[in-house]
């Protein structure tokens, strides 16, 4: 019988899981299994996500169930989250087991949703009704723990959070050196980046948005929208129209190993989703490749990853003209998008990466276990936290650090005071 420390059980293992994996087998001496619970999607496949179920710690429970759930039951740790069906842990729930959940967001599409009957009852027995259990929750996103204390769950304790996709050691000056594309004359110009699925609330018109402005402000720039999708062919369509198809290519969709070659180049990367983006992986990626990012303050991965003026920029949701104007700003001072792109390659290499944030929840198991004070006072603020070292320092937010409540209305002014 295969017995493990540490199981960690997902819908499917992807690209942006598997370094953090490798990271939390390694710590664990090799007693780390993976669960996925579901093949994945075709869609994912198309777009370049190798399924990766051939990694060794893998075990699929829909070929050998009875062992999945002899793992789930047994191990000392389980994470847990990527799935809506709660049957996987409720027997481990029910006998008072550690749990670690992660979770994007509840309310992507509105915390009005919150006043649902049937959606509050569901959250009390799957959250809320643990509230007191030794059940902890890995915020995966900065506006998690404010839709988790709309009902009441994880009081106290709740932590920071993401997605660790591999983190790429550059030599930095030599990555900064090749940043940028060449105008007809072999001179270099600010090289632009998109990537994603074309759908709407990835929202890839705004690129073209940015790419138009930036032509009528007379900057020269080259502009590369990685995807495609449901909106392909109206994005197609806006470049034509507003003639910019000498400025502006579109690729198709590419591997992820490909559109990380394109991030390499790119002085600039635009993060353009809205508040349903639950993460967003891509924008570890953008600052891992030392491009400047300019996002949406919505995206759940923004306020932990971005620190405003400082490895990037970030614009208030439904207003693009802050989308403009920074990218202008960043397009016409190449001191400016270097010094960006250096920080934010920093923050992903010094904090946000999969080592650090196994150490970090490793730490955080140890001190739950030897019953160490873990909970945090300030979490439950309706407004504003205060700033807590713990949570906020010089290297701004940290995975497994505790996560503060911050009502959405607030956020953006409270990101701007960083």
């Amino acid at each position: 019988m295969i017995e493990a420390e540490f199981v960690f059980v997902s819908n499917y293992i992807n690209h942006h899981q598997i370094p953090f994996c490798r990271a939390m087998r390694n710590l664990m001496n090799g007693s780390f299994v993976f669960i996925q619970t579901e093949p994945m999607e075709e869609e994912r496949i198309r777009m370049g996500w190798n399924g990766s179920a051939d990694e060794e710690y893998v075990k699929l429970f829909y070929e050998e169930p009875e062992l999945c759930k002899d793992l789930i039951m047994n191990a000392r740790v389980v994470l847990f989250g990527g799935t809506d069906e709660e049957s996987y842990i409720r027997d481990r729930l029910e006998q008072g087991k550690l749990v670690i959940r992660y979770s994007e967001r509840l309310y992507k599409t509105g915390q009005w949703k919150a006043v649902s009957p049937r959606g509050l009852a569901r959250k009390f027995q799957d959250h809320t009704k643990y509230r007191k259990a030794p059940v902890y929750l890995l915020c995966s996103g900065a506006y998690v723990p404010s839709d988790f204390a709309i009902v009441h769950a994880y009081p106290g304790k709740m932590f920071c959070w993401g997605y660790f996709p591999e983190t790429k050691i550059y030599d930095l000056d030599l990555l900064m050196a090749g940043k940028g594309a060449k105008d007809a004359g072999n001179q270099r110009i600010p090289s632009l980046l998109w990537s994603g699925r074309m759908i709407d609330w990835k929202h890839p018109e705004l690129a073209v948005d940015t790419a138009k402005y930036l032509k009528d402000a007379g900057i020269d720039f080259r502009m590369y929208m990685i995807g495609g999708g449901d909106m392909e062919d109206q994005i197609k369509h806006m470049v034509e129209e507003a003639q910019l198809s000498d400025r502006v290519t579109l690729t198709g969709f590419l591997k992820p190993e490909e559109v990380r070659e394109y991030m390499e180049h790119a002085d600039i990367f635009l993060f353009t989703s809205d508040r349903q983006e639950g993460w967003g992986a891509v924008a570890n990626e953008a600052m891992n490749s030392g491009c400047a990012v300019v996002a949406d303050h919505m995206i759940g991965a923004a306020p932990y990853l971005i620190r405003h003026g400082e490895n990037g920029f970030l614009y208030k949701d439904g207003e693009p003209e802050g989308l403009f104007a920074f990218t202008k700003q960043l397009c016409l001072d190449k001191e400016l998008r270097d010094r960006i792109g250096r920080k934010a390659y920093e923050t992903i290499c010094r904090t946000w990466n999969a080592e650090n944030a196994a150490d970090s929840l490793r730490e955080l198991i140890r001190r739950i276990e030897s019953g160490e004070e873990v909970f945090h006072q300030k979490q439950t603020s309706a407004g504003v936290a205060d700033r807590d070292a713990a949570v906020y320092g010089e290297e701004g937010f940290k995975p497994c650090a505790p996560a503060p409540v911050i009502s959405e209305r607030r956020m953006y002014t409270y990101l701007l005071q960083q």
